[in-house]
């Protein structure tokens, strides 16, 4: 089993900056794919950013250019840089991981954007 633990989230005024952070631990191997998803209530957990293990990146293209995914596979952690951040970012944050085709997922992470 794989724990993810996100934390970093809060509230920020638009405009403003927040970093996630997502420590895996537990009985590691190899993670592969990580990655941050979040929902808001009555929508589907959308994709924002993932990265592979060997560092490539894809966005949801609406953050692109503002949020940036980055990962250190020596500490088992994925961050997720977010800048300009708007009113429709505010959404519950999941880390997500996958290993030996498992998923994983975080309890989630509030982001609140305030106008």
């Amino acid at each position: 089993q794989v724990q993810l633990v996100e934390s970093g989230g809060g509230l920020v005024q638009a405009g403003g900056s927040l970093r996630l952070s997502c420590v895996a631990s537990g009985s590691i191997t190899k993670l592969w794919a990580m990655g941050w998803y979040r929902q808001t209530p009555g929508k589907q957990r959308e994709l924002v950013a993932g990265i592979s293990r060997e560092g490539r990146t894809n966005y949801l293209d609406s953050v692109k250019g503002r949020f940036t995914i980055s990962r250190d596979n020596a500490k088992n952690t994925v961050y997720l840089e977010m800048n300009s951040l708007k009113l429709e970012d505010t959404a519950v944050y999941y880390c997500h991981g996958v290993q030996a085709q498992l998923e994983y997922w975080g309890q989630g992470t509030q982001v609140t954007v305030s106008s």
